[in-house]
Order: structure tokens, then C-alpha cells, then sequence
């Protein structure tokens, strides 16, 4: 998610916002991983908002993110573009919640019982 957003804030800066977001529009399915793994400024916010939009009942999206809905707010700095995403994304969506231990974690090489 983090390069995505890089991604589009260089391409506004360089005026090729339009063609990338027609070539993410082209794609079938979009991945974002890592989400809300790094803050994102207001400006960030409104470019992946709109990739969202964009993307709503048209592609399919699959997101990981270990933040609950109610974190999303401060991620995105603004609780009410946070509820719109949010909005779009569960409208058709399937929340699937991994719980237990991790795998990283038990495949440690620094373990505390190593």
C-alpha cells in the first residue's frame, strides 16, 4: 500500500495521475498489503480513496492489514474518508480473520525458548 500511494503522489507530481489510474482500472484484481502498516498524509489519503472508489464494483481487491475498522481513522487521517473506504470495500466483501499464532513467530530464529 505505502508504494502504491508513493506511487500515485509521484505520478500527480509529474501529471501522469490519469494514465496510472487507468492502468490500475485495467487490472482485475489490485493487492494491497501492508495496509494501514504506515501512516498516511491527508493528500495520500484522498489519491488511494479514489483508487478505491475507482475500484468499487469493478475489480476485485483483496487487503491485509492487522488493524481493526476502528483504527482505519487514524491511518488515513480522517475518520469519515475512512468510513466511505470502509463503506466500499465490505459492501461486497468477505472479511476473513486469521487468529492464533503466528507463523513468523513460531519460525523464529530469535525465540526466546532457542
Amino acid at each position: 500500500m505505502t508504494e502504491l500511494v508513493l506511487k500515485l503522489a509521484e505520478a500527480r507530481k509529474n501529471g501522469t495521475l490519469e494514465r496510472l489510474l487507468r492502468d490500475l482500472q485495467g487490472l482485475d484484481l489490485l493487492i494491497l498489503d501492508e495496509w494501514g502498516y504506515v501512516p498516511v498524509d491527508k493528500d495520500g489519503s484522498q489519491l488511494l480513496f479514489r483508487v478505491i472508489s475507482d475500484s468499487y464494483e469493478s475489480k476485485s481487491l483483496i487487503l491485509t492489514t492487522n488493524l481493526e475498522f476502528s483504527k482505519w481513522g487514524g491511518i488515513f487521517t480522517d475518520d469519515q474518508m475512512a468510513a466511505a473506504m470502509i463503506d466500499r470495500l465490505v459492501h461486497h466483501g468477505h472479511l476473513l480473520i486469521f487468529e492464533g499464532k503466528s507463523y513468523r513467530m513460531e519460525h523464529a530464529l530469535m525465540r526466546r525458548d532457542a
